[in-house]
């Protein structure tokens, strides 16, 4: 296949260097007009008019550089400081067109820059006058620049002067030039009528150059010469494509109705930027060659050839591939141009028809063989299946969900498109209504259930689509899809699910609101805001509490608990659901998760919603609780992909409601600007922007203009006001005179804003976040009342306030976006939202949208518009991320975990459909439909990442994920993981602030920021008057501007430049964030001095206040003047608590502020902290910490609930922190004075270090931070433990020992463990007290039964004791021993539990008694009376260890208490404790009365059976989320083992 010319597909769609327009008839003249009018010029630009100045200017280089700067500051302040650099520059360069002939500001000056720019500062017109002039002297008099821009040409047919390729530029391809004319009637069965920009790049055919080939060898630019040319620059072999064909092209395009300027762009393109010889001698040339080809066309009439016939085709079905419609349509075209004359020529070229025809076949011949069933895979020609609830009249018009849309644009049959030489506009008008079948039967509220009509109180009933969405959605518990224009009811809906939920949960008539939460994810806070007010206000009557969940509005615990809808942003939601501790219940309880704007899928926000709804359909299918999801969006293209996604029946849950169901019909209109100068765009568009006001207004028609800046809203309206008085036809915008009207100007007189009460009168008004509340709501109420005919707005309005318009305006679609640094598009949410505010439901027929953009950005906005292009995903773009998410939650263990978990992301579905967008090829689709195989290459990669970033620990061999504290923390916090790797990257034990502000500005997150040259002189200024630490990098840097926007945020600096504000919102919203994130991994790191600094600095950001200005100052109710007063005397928070309200007073010359001062003094949290310390061994130590706050609680300042205190134990000698842990101190133990103890082990090495410190440091407030000393001077160690009994090397002792054939039979073994045979003398021939430590399972209750049977031989009628801890051990001995000891060697056994409590006589009977510490305690209480308890001659304590629990006093009563019996009876009674091996053994064998050879204390290793410890530590304070995090690694553990067993 040839290889397509160099062109890019956005050159391609722009140009008309893809059409190949030969074949089309001659141009008409109105198209020459145009292009004519095209070609004009487009005005100096600031890259040539600089350029010009360094060459031609004699002046030196630094005073031009310095005077064009302060020229660009001029135009910014003239332009605006929210415009884009593009902007400012052209403004810049029209400023100097403007006065390079004058040397002052005249009126006609005036004019001119207030017709484009609106109201500007005289004085930086006057400044940009002075300026020019200064250049203009620096310049020669004949240059180019003081004689404006004509073309200067030589003469007729000759090589121009000037420079060679200016005029390139771009030129959108015309409507008619997309049909092939000459074959329009042949083949319009198979093109769209209806395509406004085919955006395919149509392959040059090789009959093209038939018709305009010479025929006379005698002119010298003929075919050959062509061909020679070409063969000079380019061989087929560099670029894929042949001699002829490239010839054929390039006739192609010179035969066009281009002029010479314009062609140079399409020859630049096609030919390469380094063939200037060429392309000036073919444009030199142009005309002979195309006179040639005219001369030869009028000879080709003359001539008749025998044309090629059609082929025939017999009666049977054919069925064909794909490639055989294509190349028998291709054939039958070039058997159509073969009846048109041709030339010998032509044989040069190699356009002999019959050898093309022979091609044509061969390839037909391979496409009939290729097999066909292949291509079924892909989906192009399945006919979509349909479903009941989809009402979607363009349904025909789209394939299937999987075709590549941006191919061509359908558009409905009575659209229209008008062009002229300003604009290109495409309207389409309002669709007709939907059909009256659907919906019909509406369901009235009055009819609902009790629970329905309080929520629906004021409705009588549902709306048509409300209606036909009503069984589903009250009825049943299916997840849903509603796919529905803006303002069609959706709100509605969602509380349809909302009652059917609450329903759910009555009982008895009681709603049990502690048995379900509801989650409403809304995409924007200010939609959260509202939807809070919304659903609140409707629920209230049922009890049901509503709030807001954000990042501005966080909720506690409690507050969580007592709420049962929460309205939150995917982002918020994410973090909740992502942290194990805590919110683990919360998510657990959830029922129904509502998500807004589903289309939001296609934006970079989208990933989220995808992280979302697999995490929550898991969680589904792993706890078997059903969450029901439903889904609302606009309507969207392929809304079966998203239907498949959200796990939506399509037959019962999807509804999908297209443009004709919207309450008020709408037009739309899409305007493109043809202008490419800023300046000149920016005058056009504010031209048809007045065109569009007053075609409305003429009509009787308010108007809503959305801007997208503040300043742009007053210079819009000004602009427009203006416009309309100098052309006589501000009348239509007048209010008409009334009372009310009267009362409307005495209203907007009385307000300050100026620019209000100036356009107000002439039926004009702005509205935007920066006006005051008082104002917006005289404005909102005046345009409702009709006074106001055209507002000026920004999208704020959309979003935030119900006020529809007939006809609403988009005036540019360019917007700053801080996250990306840079102007992007008008997301397609915001324009759905504007053209959500057209058509006032009560008063309109249908309302007006129209959107004026640039012409390049035409057709985007009309596919996102008219639902051409099917949303794709960008979860691959930050799937790293996510799957650390993942992992840190435990919900992902290894590959084949993560394999699964892809297939639930709507990433999955649309791979599956469009592998193409996602790097894959369809033979990899086709090979592996499930893409298993692809989604552990993704997943194996990004598990790389995470290992070698140290956020996760892989296992490549076993697959096996285990996450870091690291991780878990990038994951809580929202770190990306390219910002984790600058942080393993910088981040040292011990830095300054400013070392960890430079690293916080190099974080990922900020990448995106840019440095723009007109914003440097304020970032200087910032820097050298605001910036308290040195800013590596410079203002040059991206991380240097961010690091001074960051200190300047901190010091309260205002900034002036509108994208430097935007870009300072977004540092400081990230920093806090990331600083977070430093401090808590500075903590896992145990460090406290970072710890310390990056606690301090993650306040200083919260709070706005550097840590060397005094604390007050996070009292708002302090002025500044004070505040400075305080700093000035030094006094700091020490020094003011100790002194009395009246000296404070005096110390700042404001007597009545002292109290305030003493009160916000008291008001800062204080502890007072005292440590005590007490060894538990020799290593380790137990501290108990006593807190007592010293400060007085006030709810305005400290809030209602708790204060968060860090508190950790630091070694100052090693710099490391031993233990750390957050504390909360609650309102009411602050009023109380309650003391608080803490206590908690830290380990302890010798030599003793000289003190360890103990810190207290607020969480939120600067200036609260408390330390105590630990002091280790006088500390007493346990003495050092004996050594553990060395397990001795003796030979195995037979059971014959024993002595006792009827013992010998009570065991099936034939010798005794090493343990037991070390023992055996001890326990079976002596008396002596023992204690016996060694591990589990290692056979201390055989030595038990040896101490019994001593006592069954030697002290017949006593009796034996054995106490157990649990009453299922003592359960357990008995079943054993009744049949060893009772059955078979005859003597009692009597159980004595809480449960089982024998007769005395009973008891009194038994030789063995088994029993729990409190009943033997209890039984032996009363010994002086109970014979038995006297004739016991051994207690047996089983788990003596229990001694340190809360158990132990019991059995320390009951040694005490046995020792005082044998002391008064003169009967020794033997204790035998038993236990697993012990630290301290002495001191227990000590008050046992053991002697040095009753006492064995084994080590733990000392087993019969090795043991292998793995110790796992998870993190989290709270016991069930603990447990939940603690299932899957167990699980893989236990089939880690087993496999591992199995193959052994």
């Amino acid at each position: 296949m040839k290889q397509l010319p160099r062109l890019s597909g956005a050159l391609r769609a722009f140009t008309d260097v893809g059409y190949t327009q030969a074949d089309s008839e001659p141009v008409s003249n109105e198209h020459k007009r145009q292009h004519i009018a095209q070609s004009k010029t487009e005005g100096l630009t600031w890259e040539k008019l600089t350029s010009d100045l360094k060459k031609q200017a004699s002046v030196d280089k630094t005073d031009l550089s310095k005077t064009l700067k302060e020229l660009s500051q001029c135009a910014k302040n003239i332009v605006g400081s929210e415009a884009s650099s593009e902007t400012i520059e052209s403004g810049a360069a029209f400023l100097f067109d403007v006065f390079k002939d004058v040397d002052k500001v005249g009126p006609t000056q005036t004019a001119k820059l207030r017709n484009i720019f609106g109201p500007f500062p005289a004085t930086a017109a006057t400044k940009a006058c002075i300026l020019v002039n200064r250049v203009v002297t620096w310049i020669p008099e004949e240059s180019s620049l003081l004689l404006g821009n004509q073309d200067r040409e030589e003469g007729d047919g000759e090589a121009t002067v000037q420079e060679f390729g200016k005029g390139i530029k771009f030129a959108f391809p015309k409507f008619e030039e997309f049909q092939d004319l000459s074959e329009s009637e042949t083949d319009d069965d198979d093109e769209e009528k209806n395509a406004i920009g085919d955006l395919k790049y149509l392959e040059p055919t090789p009959q093209k150059p038939q018709r305009t080939q010479q025929t006379s060898e005698k002119l010298e630019f003929d075919a050959v010469w062509l061909e020679t040319e070409m063969s000079k620059y380019y061989s087929e072999a560099d670029i894929g494509l042949s001699i002829e064909d490239l010839c054929s092209t390039v006739f192609d395009v010179l035969t066009s109705s281009k002029t010479d300027t314009e062609l140079q762009n399409d020859l630049f393109e096609f030919l390469g930027f380094d063939r200037f010889e060429l392309i000036q001698s073919l444009i030199q040339n142009r005309k002979q060659i195309i006179k040639t080809a005219l001369m030869e066309e009028e000879n080709a009439k003359k001539k008749t050839e025998a044309g090629f016939s059609r082929p025939t085709y017999g009666c049977q079905v054919t069925i064909q591939s794909e490639d055989e419609k294509r190349l028998m349509k291709q054939m039958r075209k070039d058997e159509k141009r073969g009846d048109r004359p041709r030339t010998d020529d032509m044989e040069s070229f190699n356009f002999d028809p019959k050898t093309m025809r022979m091609q044509r076949e061969a390839a037909l011949l391979a496409a009939a063989t290729a097999p066909i069933l292949i291509q079924q895979n892909r989906g192009n020609y399945k006919i979509p299946e349909k479903y009941p609830n989809v009402f979607d009249s363009m349904a025909e018009a789209r394939q299937s969900s999987a075709f590549i849309a941006g191919v061509k644009m359908s558009l409905s049959e009575d659209f229209r498109r008008n062009s002229n030489k300003m604009y290109e506009e495409v309207i389409i008008p309002h669709t007709e209504t939907a059909p009256a079948n659907i919906g019909n039967n509406r369901v009235p509220v009055d009819q609902l259930d009790e629970i329905g009509q309080i929520a629906f109180k004021g409705t009588k009933e549902l709306n048509r689509i409300q209606t036909v969405v009503f069984p589903a959605a009250y009825k049943t518990n299916e997840n849903l899809l509603i796919c529905a224009p803006t303002g069609a009811g959706k709100t509605n809906i969602a509380m349809l699910t909302i009652l059917h939920e609450i329903k759910q949960h009555i009982s008895q008539g009681v709603i049990k609101k502690d048995e379900f939460k509801i989650i409403y994810v809304a995409p924007m806070k200010a939609l959260a805001a509202e939807m809070v007010r919304n659903f609140g206000t409707r629920l209230e009557p049922l009890g049901i509490s509503v709030r807001e969940l954000t990042g501005d509005m966080s909720l506690t615990k409690a507050e969580i608990l007592k709420t049962q809808m929460m309205v939150t942003t995917p982002e918020k939601w994410d973090v909740v659901t992502r942290k194990s501790t805590g919110d683990v219940a919360l998510a657990q309880l959830v029922k129904l998760l509502i998500i807004d704007e589903v289309h939001l899928l296609h934006d970079d926000r989208g990933a989220v919603i995808e992280s979302l709804v697999a995490r929550t359909i898991r969680q589904v299918e792993s706890s078997q609780n059903m969450i029901r999801i439903i889904g609302l969006s606009a309507t969207l293209p392929n809304y079966l992909d998203v239907a498949r996604f959200l796990h939506v029946n399509p037959y019962q849950g999807l509804f999908f409601f297209d443009g004709r169901f919207r309450p008020v019909p709408l037009s739309q209109t899409f305007v493109g600007v043809k202008a490419t100068n800023r300046v000149q765009q920016l005058q056009e568009m504010n031209t048809v922007c007045y065109e569009k006001v007053l075609e409305q207004v003429r009509q009787g028609y308010q108007t809503m203009v959305f801007v997208h800046a503040r300043n742009d809203t007053v210079r819009t309206a000004m602009v427009l006001r203006d416009m309309a008085k100098n052309k006589n036809e501000i009348g239509f915008f007048l209010p008409e005179q009334s009372r009310q009207y009267g009362e409307a100007q005495k209203t907007t007189m009385k307000s300050r804003n100026k620019q209000l009460k100036d356009l107000f009168p002439d039926g004009f008004a702005t509205h935007h976040a920066g006006m005051l509340r008082q104002d917006r709501n005289i404005v909102e109420k005046y345009f409702a009342a009709g006074l106001i005919k055209c507002l000026v707005c920004t999208a704020t309005l959309a979003w935030g306030v119900n006020l529809p318009a007939h006809a609403v305006i988009i005036k540019g679609t360019q917007i700053y976006d801080a996250k990306k640094g840079s102007f992007v598009d008008l997301g397609i949410l915001d324009v759905m939202q504007i053209f959500g505010r057209a058509g006032r439901p009560q008063y309109d027929k249908f309302g007006a949208g129209t959107i004026i953009t640039a012409h390049d950005k035409l057709s985007h906005y009309l596919s996102l518009m008219t639902r051409q292009n099917p949303i794709e995903s960008q979860f691959i773009n930050s799937l790293t991320d996510n799957l650390n998410a993942e992992i840190s939650l435990g919900t992902v263990t290894n590959i084949e975990e993560a394999v699964k978990w892809l297939s639930y992301t709507y990433l999955y579905v649309r791979m599956r459909c469009n592998p193409l967008a996602y790097g894959l090829n369809y033979n990899m689709a086709e090979t592996d439909p499930m893409l298993e195989a692809y989604r552990r290459e993704l997943i194996t990669a990004a598990g790389r990442k995470l290992d070698k970033a140290q956020m996760v620990r892989f296992d490549e061999r076993t697959g096996y994920f285990a996450s870091t504290d690291l991780g878990r923390i990038a994951s809580h916090f929202y770190i990306k993981y390219d910002t984790v790797e600058v942080i393993n990257e910088n981040l040292k034990t011990i830095m300054t602030e400013a070392d960890v502000v430079a690293v916080v500005s190099k974080a990922q997150e900020f990448d995106q920021i840019k440095v723009r040259e007109d914003e440097m002189t304020e970032l200087e200024e910032l820097m050298s008057e605001t910036c308290v630490m040195q800013v590596p990098g410079g203002v040059e840097n991206t991380y240097g501007k961010v690091n001074i926007l960051m200190q300047a945020f901190v010091s309260r600096q205002s900034v002036d430049s509108f994208s430097l504000v935007s870009d300072q919102a977004y540092v400081a919203q990230n920093a806090g964030r990331i600083m977070r994130a430093l401090f808590e991994i500075c903590l896992k790191k145990s460090w406290p001095i970072m710890a310390g600094r990056l606690l301090n600095l993650c306040k200083t950001i919260d709070k706005r206040l550097w840590g060397f200005e005094n604390p007050l100052r996070q009292f708002p109710t302090l002025s500044q003047e004070i505040l400075k007063k305080i700093e000035d005397k030094k006094l700091t928070i020490d020094k003011l608590k100790e002194m009395d309200h009246k000296e404070i007073g005096h110390m700042v010359h404001h007597v009545r502020m002292g109290s305030t001062i003493k009160k916000c003094v008291n008001q800062l949290p204080a502890l007072d902290l005292e440590a005590s310390i007490q060894p538990i061994t020799r290593t380790v130590l137990r501290v108990r910490l006593t807190i007592t706050p010293e400060f007085k609680w006030d709810d305005k300042v400290h809030g209602t609930s708790s204060e968060p205190f860090w508190i950790w134990v630091e070694d100052p000698d090693n710099n490391h922190i031993y233990h750390s842990e957050y504390f909360l101190l609650n309102k009411k133990q602050v009023q109380t004075g309650e003391v608080q103890n803490l206590v908690f082990t830290i380990p302890i090495f010798e030599p003793l270090p000289t003190q360890y410190y103990v810190k207290a440091i607020s969480d939120r407030w600067l200036g609260s931070q408390f330390m105590c000393p630990i002091s280790f001077q006088h500390l007493i160690l346990p003495e050092r433990h004996p050594p553990h009994t060395e397990l001795l090397d003796l030979q195995p002792l037979p059971i014959s020992a024993l002595n006792d054939p009827m013992l010998e039979t009570l065991y099936k073994f034939t010798h005794f463990n090493p343990i037991q045979t070390q023992i055996f003398h001890c326990l079976y021939h002596t008396d002596k007290n023992v204690l016996l430590g060694a591990p589990t399972g290692s056979g201390k209750t055989i030595a038990a039964e040896m101490a019994i049977f001593r006592v069954f031989r030697e002290y017949p009628n006593h009796k034996a004791v054995y106490i157990a801890p649990l009453k299922a051990l003592v359960r357990e001995r008995m079943e054993d021993w009744k049949v060893r000891i009772e059955k078979k060697l005859g003597k009692k056994v009597v159980e004595l539990t809480g449960d089982v409590t024998p007769d005395m006589r009973a008891i009194a009977g038994a030789d063995l008694i088994v029993t729990t510490p409190e009943k033997w305690d209890g039984v032996s209480r009363s010994w002086q009376t109970r014979n038995y308890v006297k004739a016991v001659a051994v207690l047996i304590i089983d788990e003596i260890h229990l001694l340190g629990n809360d158990r132990g006093p019991v059995l320390e009563v009951i040694v005490s208490r046995t020792n005082f019996i044998s002391s008064h009876t003169s009967k020794p009674v033997r204790v035998v404790g038993l236990s697993t091996a012990l630290a301290n053994a002495r001191d227990l064998a000590d008050w046992l009365a053991i002697s040095q050879m009753g006492l064995y204390n084994f080590r733990p290793s000392v087993r019969p059976v090795p043991l292998e410890v793995h110790i796992h530590g998870f993190p989290g304070q709270h016991y069930c989320p603990r447990m939940a995090t603690m299932n899957k690694p167990t699980f893989q553990e236990l089939s880690g083992s087993t496999a591992a067993n199995y193959i052994e």
